[in-house]
């Protein structure tokens, strides 16, 4: 594929966006407003915290709220950590989260606060709009308007020169980007191909597309529905092909599903650029190209969701299907792109697009809204301002070498270390029980998940289908000194696992 191109940097405003001068006084007193707010926020907090430790101690704070959420919310609705010690979080910063006792947690996994949490520009530009308006998308706001330009001076060609929906999460945007393949069809095809542990979203028609969910024991065998074909996962570790030509050969199994279906062809091909449910998967050199090209000459679409991966978490590139040197006919976001904000969207080529206006209005009320496209703008701007991409092309590729040198560690305590894996701040540490086996280490896992946490102060995640592989998806202000933070932790669980009892560790829920 040749090297990587160099990230684009973001087109200036054109006079399109540029606001009057009157509107710029209202926003700079908005702004002086929101500062001011901000200040006495800071107050707020620092006597929030005061009185939280003051309360936990006399009255059992975090044993009343857990007993709260076991009392009035579905256990569907899981809580991290609870086979040892929830956390109850008052407050962030940056890569870190401070408990009600005033501790602070180095965070490998919120992948959502993207450029980290309460980032004070993001904080800032929030404030300083939801004290100007608030309002729904039918009316002209030149906020929304920028960040749409802004977005697509991020993509590849077509894509560019293509739209923006907004929505209000990733499990939206995935979800119109299914009607948006079904309305671009030309030969009335339904069918569409998933890869397998896949997790696209939790609407109805999103859980079709999402394995990790339809495949769950309480559907029975019976989740599938029958429009969707589910592809073998592109897994280099634990899966059929694992030599230099597996992009080509898994990507067989999906020409094979559409030369199935005839010349009826195909209606999508919906894939993460890096699958984090599924423990960290990232498609295979040539695999996209090989998908893209059979689902395309099979009247299909090719949707890229990048829910997890997109602006900058790879570092080489804005998206993480540009590692492949492909474009796709549809992208999708999520509530990173606005810092935890309910901001998400969906980017789609003009062919596809103009199909889609030949149907009903599309018409989403909060998508996009004046204060969550703030928001959108203001994460942006750090992006760049903070060199963020930068960081986590520096610090990701600093970490996963520093992981593979613990991983060589065999003699001592490195032999349970599997594989290592990722790109940028998207790294999967996958352990094993046996290298030769492959024998998924879950309770080991989790027993280390939960010393990171309660030992060291570290938060990390679980996922993979065997709940084997620690998932590292910081906010992009992780650093270098954050990554030697967890190494050292790592390194020294490692070794008082070898003698540690077991028999008694139960899953971690993350």
């Amino acid at each position: 594929l040749g090297p990587h191109p160099s990230p684009r940097p973001l087109r200036q405003p054109g006079s399109l966006f540029k606001m009057t001068t009157a509107w710029h006084g209202r926003l700079a007193a908005a702004a002086a407003g929101a500062a001011l707010a901000l200040a006495a926020l800071s107050a707020r907090r620092a006597a929030r915290r005061w009185l939280a430790r003051r309360c936990w101690r006399a009255v059992g704070l975090k044993a009343r709220l857990l007993e709260a959420r076991r009392r009035d919310f579905c256990p569907a609705q899981s809580v991290s950590y609870v086979n040892t010690d929830p956390l109850l979080v008052v407050e962030g910063r940056g890569a870190r989260l401070i408990d009600e006792r005033g501790r602070s947690f180095l965070d490998t996994r919120n992948n959502v606060a993207h450029v980290g949490h309460a980032h004070p520009a993001v904080a800032a530009a929030v404030a300083a709009q939801v004290s100007t308006l608030n309002t729904n998308t039918r009316y002209l706001h030149p906020t929304v308007c920028e960040l749409a330009r802004r977005l697509l001076d991020t993509m590849p060609a077509p894509l560019r020169d293509g739209v923006v929906f907004f929505v209000n999460s990733g499990s939206e945007a995935n979800d119109l980007a299914l009607r948006l393949a079904r309305a671009a069809n030309t030969r009335g095809a339904s069918r569409c191909l998933v890869v397998e542990h896949a997790y696209h979203g939790h609407t109805s028609a999103v859980i079709g597309l999402s394995p990790y969910k339809f495949d769950h024991r309480s559907f029975g065998g019976r989740g599938q529905p029958e429009w969707v074909t589910k592809c073998p996962a592109p897994d280099l570790f634990r899966g059929p092909h694992r030599g230099a030509d597996a992009g080509r050969r898994y990507a067989e199994a999906v020409a094979e599903a559409c030369a199935a279906e005839g010349e009826g062809g195909v209606c999508a091909f919906f894939i993460e650029s890096g699958m984090s449910v599924a423990g960290v998967l990232l498609p295979p050199a040539g695999y996209l190209a090989s998908c893209y090209e059979a689902v395309r000459a099979a009247g299909g679409v090719c949707v890229a969701d990048e829910v997890q991966t997109g602006l900058g978490r790879f570092g080489t590139c804005w998206w993480g299907f540009e590692q492949q040197g492909v474009a796709p006919d549809i992208v999708t976001m999520g509530k990173p792109m606005g810092n935890g904000m309910p901001l998400a969207a969906v980017v789609a080529t003009r062919r596809v697009s103009d199909a889609f206006a030949a149907g009903p209005e599309y018409f989403n009320t909060f998508g996009g809204n004046p204060v969550c496209a703030a928001a959108g703008l203001a994460v942006l701007e750090a992006i760049e301002r903070d060199g963020l991409r930068a960081n986590a092309a520096a610090t990701g590729q600093w970490l996963r070498a520093a992981l593979q040198a613990l991983r060589a560690e065999e003699a001592s305590h490195g032999a349970v270390v599997g594989d290592v894996r990722g790109a940028g701040l998207f790294i999967g540490v996958e352990f094993v029980r046996e290298r030769a086996s492959r024998e998924p280490a879950a309770a080991e896992t989790s027993w280390l998940c939960s010393r990171l946490k309660d030992e060291h102060r570290i938060l990390t995640s679980i996922d993979g289908p065997h709940d084997n592989v620690l998932v590292i998806k910081p906010p992009l202000c992780f650093s270098r000194s954050d990554a030697e933070q967890l190494v050292h932790a790592l390194r020294s669980e490692l070794v008082g696992m070898r003698g540690a009892d077991l028999a008694g560790v139960t899953a971690t829920p993350t």
